[in-house]
């Protein structure tokens, strides 16, 4: 499902993710341990954990609830899910022009408790977005689009690289509690 939050919250993660600079790392892949590997990804990422109270992500998760309620309106069977929630820390990725998630890959990984992935895109890129193989989907990369889907290989997806602009996004996943 996809569904819109306001642009100021896309800008004030933008400037959250600017602001610290010593937080930016490169992205990590999984499952663990957590390696860099710049042939499947190449971003910058930086880290949001759970208790941090920065006004911007405490607005995003508000909206994040919201867009969560619809997505079970829309996909009634998650009520039959054992509680879930955010259970593991956010990220806002910063691709390059040239950089992204470049190899298929699902959210889904031995032994986690991930169930529902959601990524929204902080600005926009007009040739940019995300793949969804199985869907023969390509979402467009819209400030403010929220995407959410299950974390199983049904959904595969890749990242559209883009050679023009930068890319901004924050995913993370809900997860049983």
């Amino acid at each position: 499902g996809g569904w819109y939050i306001p642009p100021a919250i896309c800008d004030d993660h933008i400037t959250f993710f600017k602001k610290h600079k010593k937080y930016q790392a490169p992205g990590k892949l999984g499952p663990s341990p957590l390696q860099v590997d710049s042939s499947r990804k190449e971003s910058l990422d930086v880290v949001i954990d759970l208790s941090c109270r920065d006004p911007s992500y405490i607005q995003y998760v508000k909206h994040l609830r919201a867009i969560t309620a619809l997505y079970i309106k829309k996909y009634p069977e998650v009520k039959k899910f054992n509680r879930f929630g955010l259970v593991e820390m956010a990220q806002i990725q910063y691709y390059r022009p040239g950089q992204g998630y470049k190899q298929w890959h699902s959210e889904r990984t031995s032994g986690n408790r991930r169930c529902l992935v959601f990524m929204t895109y902080l600005n926009n890129v007009p040739d940019g977005g995300t793949h969804f193989k199985y869907q023969d989907l390509t979402a467009p990369a819209e400030k403010g689009l929220t995407l959410m889907w299950p974390t199983d290989f049904s959904h595969t997806h890749k990242g559209q690289i883009t050679d023009k602009d930068d890319k901004y996004i924050i995913t993370g996943w809900l997860g049983f509690a």
